[in-house]
Order: structure tokens, then C-alpha cells, then sequence
């Protein structure tokens, strides 16, 4: 006599993946709230968001491993969430001068490299060699967040904290430098792949 197996839950809708869902959902939301210009409430809203998205990136990471809730759709949307918000709050950032000037460079150096590192992930998936993370670029997150959470406050926020802006300025060159540190690390391993490959075909 056979006993029928309870049936399986899907992992797509663990408790992991809609925290990664969440964040995607953040993205469209603080692009939203920052287009209305000169409104600190929505600078504060905006803030907000931004930062409930950021906590949800280490808590779905710690829930997933704790909790045995890692799925291959979990690891792919969880660093494309990472870099949409990121990226869409740059370029808001810059479309509303926060950012202007020499500050954009920042602002270029940490856009182009987060394209180069997945261009280079894709790769290195390709030849099952995975890439670790490092303390630095752990850092390099911490200081990236932490910067466009002072830029987005932006001018609301200048009226509580004098400076507020120039800190988050000074926070995204420090941001910056990481990621030149660390793009560099991943394309020096890229590159070794590449070679190695070149001069071992299959």
C-alpha cells in the first residue's frame, strides 16, 4: 500500500524570496517618490523605502541560509534587485542635480562597475568557478547604501542635519574607490580564467 507524499511547497514563494521581491517592488517605488522635486516629505518617504529595501538585502541572505530556504531563482533575482536599486536611485539622484558636477564620476565608476561584474559572474558561471565575497566589498555595500540613503534625504535632509548632503557626497567617493578596489579582483580572476581557457581548450 502506498502512502502519498505531502505535497511540496514551492520555493519561489518562501519567505526569502519575497523579501528579494519586496526590493524589487522598492525600486519603482523610490524612483516614484524621488520625482517630485523640492517635496522633503517625499524625500523622507523615499528614505524610508530605500531603507526597509536595504535591510531586506541582509535579512533574506540570513533567512535563506538559516533557514534552508536557498533556490536557484532566490540567487538570481537577489543581486539583479541589488543592482536595480542602486542604479535607479543614481540616476534619479544625478537627474535631480543631488549629484552633479565631479561627484558623477562617482556615480560612473560604481555604475560601470557593477555591468563589468556581471558580465564577468555570467563567465565565471559558465566555467563553475565561483567568486566569494570579500570583507571589501562588504564594506564597499555598507558604504554605497549608507551614502545613497544621506543623498536621497538629500536637501529634507540638510534642514536637520547641516552638511547632510556633502556627507553622502563624501560617503559615494569612499563607495567609489571600494569598487575600483574590488571590480579590479574580480576582473584580475576573470582574466586569469580567460587565459587559462585560451591555453587549455577543451
Amino acid at each position: 500500500m502506498s502512502t502519498a507524499r505531502p505535497p511540496r511547497r514551492s520555493k519561489a514563494f518562501n519567505l526569502a524570496n519575497l523579501l528579494t521581491y519586496g526590493r524589487l517592488v522598492a525600486v519603482p517605488a523610490v524612483v516614484g517618490l524621488l520625482f517630485w522635486p523640492e517635496d522633503h516629505w517625499s524625500r523622507w518617504l523615499a528614505l524610508a523605502v530605500f531603507a526597509l529595501a536595504a535591510i531586506t538585502d541582509y535579512f533574506d541572505g540570513y533567512i535563506a541560509r538559516t533557514f534552508a530556504q536557498q533556490s536557484a531563482l532566490g540567487r538570481m533575482l537577489d543581486p539583479i534587485a541589488d543592482k536595480l536599486l542602486v542604479a535607479a536611485c543614481l540616476l534619479m539622484l544625478v537627474a535631480d542635480k543631488t549629484i552633479q558636477g565631479w561627484h558623477i564620476w562617482a556615480a560612473l565608476v560604481i555604475l560601470c562597475r557593477e555591468i563589468l561584474v556581471s558580465g564577468l559572474r555570467e563567465f565565471l558561471a559558465e566555467l563553475k568557478v565561483g567568486v566569494p565575497v570579500s570583507r571589501v566589498a562588504k564594506w564597499k555595500t555598507t558604504f554605497q547604501l549608507l551614502a545613497l540613503g544621506f543623498l536621497i534625504a538629500g536637501p529634507a535632509g540638510d534642514t536637520v542635519l547641516p552638511g547632510n548632503t556633502m556627507i553622502g557626497l563624501g560617503l559615494l567617493w569612499v563607495s567609489a574607490i571600494l569598487t575600483l578596489y574590488t571590480g579590479w579582483d574580480y576582473l584580475r580572476t576573470g582574466i586569469h580564467h580567460l587565459i587559462d581557457e585560451a591555453t587549455n581548450p577543451l
